[in-house]
């Protein structure tokens, strides 16, 4: 049990963590994002974010590792260029306000965007018009704060995708890259503001376990599950996980 000291948990917070993990990565390696979602919900009743958000970002990194040569020459770079650079432009804010705000107001705050993400995706929202590069670069830019600021800026970009009438092979892969090049920053500026630690550093290593693991299980249930049906399921477990973080702040 040494390596709890190092990671500053007990067992039981330990085991519940590494079961978080290890369902969310099953979904990431699944569908390409939801894994921030369901790792910041549902650690949010037991850390502070603070501490979370910071780990989901590495983790997100060694994810979409993980992930992108699966699906490298399915990315659609055109849109992606311009949601890279609005996320550049946002997630310096994301990470101020992450700093700077009281916790509990941020755990309200991501439970209230992953309800509306989950409510838009499942009303199958779509835009009305074509996209233009500067619609992009704000959504970029939204979904970088939003990162910076709670850990879930992946969902945005999952509505912005997922809006459109792209194939799913396509959207998928570019949510990866999004993610890899998005957390990427957010773990500098995070650096640069002392809240990576090395005890979150520890965390990270010993996660990386389960989430490998989830993740592969997730890819090979791409190839071979229904994707609708797999889809439904992921959203009435992220729609659960935010109405429960809403109540927690409000009652307590």
């Amino acid at each position: 049990m040494e390596y709890l000291e190092w990671i500053g948990l007990s067992p039981i917070i330990s085991i519940y963590a590494i079961l978080c993990i290890s369902v969310a990565s099953i979904i990431r390696g699944f569908s390409g994002f939801g894994f921030s979602a369901l790792t910041v919900s549902s650690l949010s009743f037991v850390f502070p974010p603070i501490e979370i958000i910071p780990l989901v970002f590495l983790l997100e990194i060694a994810a979409s590792i993980c992930l992108l040569p699966m699906v490298w020459k399915e990315i659609d770079w055109k849109i992606l260029r311009w949601l890279i650079l609005g996320n550049l432009i946002g997630t310096p804010f994301g990470i101020f306000l992450l700093i700077n705000i009281n916790q509990e107001i941020i755990r309200f705050i991501i439970s209230a965007l992953v309800l509306l993400s989950c409510i838009l995706l499942i009303k199958s929202f779509k835009f009305n018009s074509n996209l233009g590069r500067s619609w992009t670069l704000g959504v970029g830019s939204f979904s970088g704060a939003v990162n910076g600021s709670t850990g879930v800026g992946g969902l945005p970009i999952a509505v912005f995708f997922l809006s459109s009438s792209g194939k799913a092979s396509l959207t998928r892969a570019s949510l990866v890259a999004y993610l890899f090049f998005s957390d990427i920053y957010a773990s500098i500026i995070s650096g640069t503001q002392h809240i990576i630690t090395l005890e979150l550093f520890w965390r990270t290593i010993i996660f990386l376990i389960p989430m490998s693991i989830g993740i592969y299980i997730g890819h090979k249930k791409f190839v071979k599950t229904n994707q609708e049906s797999f889809r439904k399921y992921v959203l009435i477990l992220l729609v659960i996980l935010s109405l429960v973080g809403i109540l927690r702040s409000i009652i307590f």
